[in-house]
């Protein structure tokens, strides 16, 4: 096994109310989770503090999206220095719907990357292909480009966790197969090798989302490259927790 540790991240995008939550928050917080993984749960940002409130200290927090700078007149933006003083370590960035439904492009997704990080906030960094992009076979030319506007705007690697989720698969109940999500994480693995460093390559761990489920979880996280996984819709549920618990 990698010396990398698990990491399960849930992205609640856009759902859930303060009773639904609650009940999810009481299921995670009187379950019983491998220590061995790192858990976070991606909160909509007008519930990030009552998230971090409720949720038991070992489970972590991230924002869905965070803008480029500290304060200013950016209505309905949210800084990180705004989730740092709600408690919260992480945000998500570049997240497939944040870039194909709200047009965030690989400049601004680089410049939010950077501030994120200089504000001391960890990273889910996300990349992937959409579905024409794979059946033209340019998958690995998508995901290193975006990779590439990533790795230009990180100084830190340690507060960052790379996230492969072939747009295809996300919401639509298709899934990489564990040879598919392999080959893709073994290649930006290569490619950190090349464009970063051996230590990077090596200790930054790189999660699979898309259509992940307590069904599908274990065998791809038997994948030597798979370090975890980003979590939608079953981050809701309570298989959340057998997720978690993919490598238990």
């Amino acid at each position: 096994m990698s010396p990398r540790r698990f990491f399960v991240g849930g992205n609640w995008k856009m759902n859930g109310n303060k009773e639904s939550l609650e009940e999810l928050v009481t299921t995670l917080n009187t379950a019983s989770l491998d220590d061995q993984t790192e858990v976070v749960c991606g909160a909509p940002s007008i519930y990030l503090d009552f998230a971090r409130s409720s949720l038991d200290p070992r489970i972590g927090v991230a924002a869905q999206n965070c803008y480029k700078v500290a304060k200013g007149a950016f209505t309905g933006e949210i800084s990180p220095a705004m989730i740092k003083d709600c408690g919260v370590d992480w945000v998500i960035l570049g997240h497939s719907e944040r870039r194909h439904v709200f047009g965030e492009g690989d400049e601004l997704i680089g410049q939010k990357v950077a501030h994120a990080l200089e504000s001391d906030l960890g990273v889910i960094a996300c990349i992937g292909e959409k579905l024409e992009e794979r059946e033209a076979g340019t998958t690995e030319e998508v995901v290193y480009a975006q990779t590439q506007v990533i790795a230009e705007n990180v100084k830190d690697w340690g507060k960052v966790v790379l996230a492969y989720e072939p747009v295809w698969a996300i919401g639509t109940g298709k899934t990489a197969s564990p040879e598919q999500a392999q080959e893709v994480h073994e290649k930006l693995r290569a490619w950190l090798r090349a464009n970063v460093s051996d230590d990077v390559a090596d200790s930054v761990r790189i999660i699979y989302g898309g259509s992940v489920t307590g069904a599908n979880c274990r065998e791809l996280a038997s994948q030597g490259d798979v370090d975890g996984f980003l979590v939608g819709g079953a981050s809701l549920k309570p298989e959340f927790v057998d997720i978690i618990n993919a490598r238990a």
